[in-house]
């Protein structure tokens, strides 16, 4: 499945629903929805995204999901059942992340301290370094485990996985996402 420009250009401003579900022990929680990601309704969906072979990669799913056509129910209920959620800093899609502004990705960190308190994971991990500082106004804050909590959560920052940021690779994605999930306790822990 492929999508022209224009179609693409029709899910701007569109919103991707939250894949939460019982039992959640660590939400990965992205900037915004790009618009691939509107058009099938699937989180991190743009092929070449390194989300879920990253992942996968960690041992933290079995096996990374097809996504460019929207996930399957098989590989949704793999990711619920593994204890994982996605959401996002900003609900509205964007071509790119840097269409929004500040005030959004601060509204954002609100409301999603908000829905941490609500469905309680033990770990949340936003996925991308600059957003974490314009939106949670952190602005020498590194990646890895953050001094502060998110409304009683564990506080993580992890790469982002777009093409974009391209001096990560699925393995260095993959070793960034396997910290989180050891302290989710999706992971053995190593000594």
């Amino acid at each position: 499945m492929g999508f022209t420009r224009e179609q693409l250009d029709g899910f701007r401003d569109a919103e991707v629903p939250d894949l939460i579900g019982p039992g959640l022990r660590l939400l990965f929680v992205g900037i915004n929805p790009g618009l691939w990601t509107a058009a099938t309704g699937t989180h991190f969906a743009r092929p070449g995204n390194r989300f879920y072979p990253a992942l996968a990669a960690a041992g933290i799913i079995g096996h990374a999901p097809r996504t460019a056509e929207g996930i399957s129910g098989e590989d949704r209920e793999m990711l619920l059942s593994a204890g994982i959620g996605i959401s996002n800093l900003v609900h509205r899609a964007t071509a790119r992340a840097d269409e929004l502004s500040r005030a959004e990705l601060r509204a954002g960190a609100a409301r999603l301290a908000a829905d941490v308190a609500r469905w309680r994971p033990p770990v949340v991990a936003i996925v991308g370094i600059s957003a974490y500082r314009l939106g949670f106004d952190r602005p020498r804050a590194r990646t890895g485990l953050q001094p502060e909590s998110l409304s009683g959560a564990q506080l993580w920052v992890v790469p982002n996985p777009s093409g974009l940021n391209a001096h990560d690779t699925v393995d260095s994605l993959a070793k960034a996402y396997a910290e989180p999930a050891r302290a989710a306790g999706l992971l053995p822990r190593v000594d």
